[in-house]
Parts: structure tokens; C-alpha cells; sequence
């Protein structure tokens, strides 16, 4: 069960090598987190994680999941639930994609668009009732502020993000009262895997800092928060800009 201030005693990671889930998970394991499962496509990559967080004192499990398999989800979280509560279930997977490759392969935009919302939304489903179910509860989602407005340069992913929040927030107003709690994550430019090699964005920011606004905005029971805290106010102006004037932005 979660404490007073919010914070797990376990916890489970959809989209297990996620850098900003593994920074929360070690967060929040080094706060009051004792188990941990990571979800994912197994790979080396799962088991190293898992291992460095069984390092930190955790018990860890993997357990296979796919974003782009739907039709195991309730029986892959299913197992998960199956062996005791999940205090907090953390939805973190999602692809950047190659806007200027995937414009001229709709295949390849398709994939980013199921991986990150229809994925999601079958997750979250799945996810959201196995915690009403117990009757406590996170569900945690990482968003991007990319999801605000949809810019020229990454428009694509932007649309998935769009999609992903919107749901994310109808899903915790669908919620409010039953004893789960969804929170949006909102972060910018995160220095990160993902992000190598692109050119660096104004307010960029690091899982760990992503990882602290979640551990914050858990013990403050946040329906949305910012990372950084100001680009709540950059995006609140971006979005009143006149759309020839924003299209010509350098952003």
C-alpha cells in the first residue's frame, strides 16, 4: 500500500528500459519502492535494468510485454496483478520516429502512432482497471509537451502525444473517486538515449529530473505535471499564437 505521502511500495514499469522509468523507479526504490517489475521486449537491455535495480535493494522482476500486441495485454498485466497489489503502474514506452523519414513512409508513421497512443490506451485501459479492482492506486503516464501543439519538426510524434494525453486525462476524470489517481507527466526535451543527436532544445532536462517532478507530484496526488515547471507557461502562450506566426517559429 502507499504511504500517507503517496509513494509505492511497488511498482510496475510498462516499457522496462525507458531512461526516465528507470530513473523513477531507482527514485522512488531508494524512498520506499521493494518491488519492481519491468515490463518490456526481452532483450539484454531488460535484464541489465533489472539487474541494477535488484542492485539498489529491490526485488525485481521481468515479465515479456509488447506495445504493439494488444491482445495479451490484460494477460500480461494480468500475471503482474495476479501476484499481489501494484501500487503504482508507470506507462513509459513510446518511439521518437524519423519525422522527415516517416512523412515519406506512412508504414513507419503508422508504427509510431500505434506504438505510442493505440498501445497506450490498450495499457492504460488494462492497467487502470486492474487497480480499480484493488481499490488503490497510480497510474502514472509520460506524456510531452510535444503533445500541446503539434510543431512542423516532429509532427507525427507530436499528434501520438496529443492523443496519448488527452486520453490520459479523460481517463483519470473517468477515474476520480474510485481511489486511482492518474497523473500526466509533461516533460520537454529530455537529454536521453532517444534524443542523441538531435539538436538540444530551450529548458532540456534529465530522467533524473523528470523522475524528481514524479516523486513530487506523487506526494502532491498532481493530475498533471511540468517538466521544467516553466514550460507550463511557455506552452500556455505557444498555444495562443497565431498559426501562420507559429509555423514560422524556429522551434
Amino acid at each position: 500500500m502507499k504511504d500517507a505521502f503517496g509513494l509505492p511500495q511497488s511498482l510496475l514499469v510498462l516499457g522496462g528500459t525507458s531512461e526516465i522509468a528507470l530513473a523513477t523507479a531507482r527514485r522512488l526504490i531508494a524512498r520506499r519502492t521493494r518491488t519492481v517489475w519491468l515490463a518490456g521486449r526481452p532483450s539484454p537491455a531488460l535484464e541489465q535494468s533489472a539487474e541494477q535495480l535488484r542492485g539498489l535493494g529491490a526485488d525485481v522482476h521481468t515479465i515479456a510485454f509488447d506495445a504493439l500486441d494488444p491482445d495479451a495485454h490484460e494477460a500480461v498485466l494480468g500475471k503482474v496483478f495476479a501476484e499481489g497489489d501494484i501500487d503504482m503502474v508507470l506507462l513509459a514506452f513510446g518511439i521518437l520516429g524519423d519525422q522527415a523519414h516517416d512523412e515519406r513512409e506512412p508504414a513507419a508513421a503508422v508504427r509510431v502512432a500505434q506504438t505510442n497512443y493505440t498501445g497506450a490506451v490498450s495499457a492504460g485501459l488494462v492497467g487502470a482497471r486492474a487497480l480499480q479492482a484493488q481499490g488503490h492506486g497510480s497510474l502514472v503516464v509520460l506524456s510531452s509537451v510535444a503533445g500541446e501543439r503539434a510543431r512542423r519538426a516532429n509532427f507525427i510524434y507530436g499528434s501520438s502525444k496529443a492523443g496519448l494525453d488527452a486520453f490520459a486525462q479523460g481517463l483519470g476524470d473517468a477515474l476520480h473517486g474510485t481511489g486511482v489517481h492518474v497523473m500526466v507527466v509533461r516533460p520537454g526535451f529530455v537529454r536521453s538515449k532517444m534524443t542523441a543527436g538531435l539538436p538540444e532544445a530551450p529548458l532540456a532536462t534529465t530522467p533524473e529530473a523528470v523522475a524528481t517532478a514524479v516523486e513530487l507530484g506523487l506526494r502532491r496526488r498532481s493530475e498533471t505535471v511540468w517538466v521544467p515547471g516553466t514550460l507550463r507557461v511557455v506552452m500556455s502562450a505557444l498555444r495562443h499564437v497565431p498559426r501562420g506566426v507559429f509555423r514560422r517559429l524556429a522551434l
